[in-house]
């Protein structure tokens, strides 16, 4: 019999037992429930797949890892909610829904309102909120290489520090070293399916100020990055946007394909996941793709 299913990250960095617990039963007081625990990276995948072919709504307490993972599998359409339950959890809070947990859960178990979004892709990949290649995804890299405590993947602070340290390596300068196609030469690229495109702390971080989930992708690709810009570029990102009319930095708004090739492999992420390193990629718009629980103040 059709029912909601929910897919739990029980590693993920603000996922406990007791939480988990009350999440649970505020989705169960709306009906049937199915719950599923993730065993393994790539696990919600394969739940999400056989989920979506049979449940009425899908939700997931998770990061934005297993939030990824679960659009990569769901095979029908149905609305989703998602939990945050990671230390950062971008896509859940872009979407309107707190931060605590427990909060979010109340929300969605009560609510019959959905947005519909699009999503992105690299190189095939699905990604909700952002796609990144050069330095962004070495960052998300750096973090992971020092691995996983027992509260989870390590938080906003690491990451700020892992981009000091790579600045600092680099000397904050960073030359062409990929063209995107039709458009020139590039230092980096920053995909974005949504502002912000991410959070340091409480603090959003304005990347891309023109995305929208209802759009295709924005990108956001400096064309080279020098010390004296480093300045500016904070103030952009954290206060006053102004990189989508700057002559420094190559800004393509509602983007349906951007095709990127690299000078040699260069490290990708996509919602925070390392891909690996690529010479070329293809990041794409797949609009309207996916129908998601908010709150009734952030319906569309």
């Amino acid at each position: 019999m059709p029912g909601s299913v929910l897919i739990v990250n029980p590693h993920a960095s603000r996922v406990t037992p007791t939480l988990s617990a009350m999440i649970e039963s505020e989705f169960a007081e709306a009906g049937e429930l199915t719950t599923l625990l993730t065993e393994r990276p790539g696990h919600a995948v394969e739940l999400a797949r056989e989920a979506s072919r049979w449940c009425d709504r899908l939700f997931v307490y998770s990061g934005d890892g297993g939030f990824n993972e679960v659009v990569n599998g769901m095979e029908r359409d149905v609305p989703v909610g998602f939990v945050p339950g990671g230390g950062t959890s971008v896509l859940p809070r872009a979407l309107g829904l707190p931060q605590d947990a427990l909060e979010a859960a109340r929300i969605l178990a009560r609510s019959s309102a959905t947005r519909r979004i699009s999503l992105g892709r690299a190189n095939g990949r699905r990604f909700t909120f952002s796609g990144g290649l050069g330095l962004d995804a070495e960052v998300v890299r750096a973090v992971d290489a020092l691995g996983r405590r027992a509260t989870g993947r390590p938080g906003d602070v690491a990451f700020v520090a892992m981009l000091a340290r790579l600045l600092a390596r680099h000397r904050a300068r960073f030359r062409p070293s990929m063209t995107v196609r039709g458009r020139g030469r590039v230092a980096f690229a920053l995909a974005a399916n949504c502002d912000p495109y991410t959070f340091f702390g409480r603090l959003p971080v304005h990347v891309a100020p023109l995305a929208r989930f209802e759009n295709g992708l924005d990108v956001v690709a400096p064309r080279e990055l020098a010390p004296w810009q480093l300045a500016r570029l904070a103030a952009w990102v954290l206060a006053r946007p102004g990189q989508h009319h700057s002559p420094d930095v190559l800004y393509l708004h509602d983007r349906d394909r951007v095709q990127i090739d690299c000078d040699r492999p260069t490290p990708l992420q996509v919602d925070g996941e390392d891909l690996g390193d690529v010479t070329e990629v293809l990041f794409e718009a797949e609009r309207d793709a996916l129908s998601v629980l908010v709150s009734g103040t952030n319906a569309a």
